[in-house]
């Protein structure tokens, strides 16, 4: 039996200076079936070509209290 995929969460809100490095970082510890939650004042859209080109699919929403939530899973 498989087991559930697990989301893991990184608010980017939290982290002093720029968070690519931490965003990068978190992305190479999700295990194949895992999925990361991101949350960030603003919507990354820088970051979604990143995640294409480094073989990831992501969904995007804005939440009414304006933070944007990022699911981010393998291709």
């Amino acid at each position: 039996m498989a087991s559930e995929p697990a989301d893991r969460t990184l608010d980017v809100r939290e982290i002093d200076g720029p968070p690519f490095d931490d965003i990068v970082t978190a992305l190479e510890q999700l295990e194949s079936d895992d999925r990361l939650r991101l949350l960030a004042p603003f919507e990354p859209a820088p970051l979604y070509e990143v995640l294409e080109a480094r073989g990831f699919a992501h969904e995007s929403e804005r939440r009414d209290d304006g933070v944007w939530r990022v699911f981010i899973e393998r291709a």
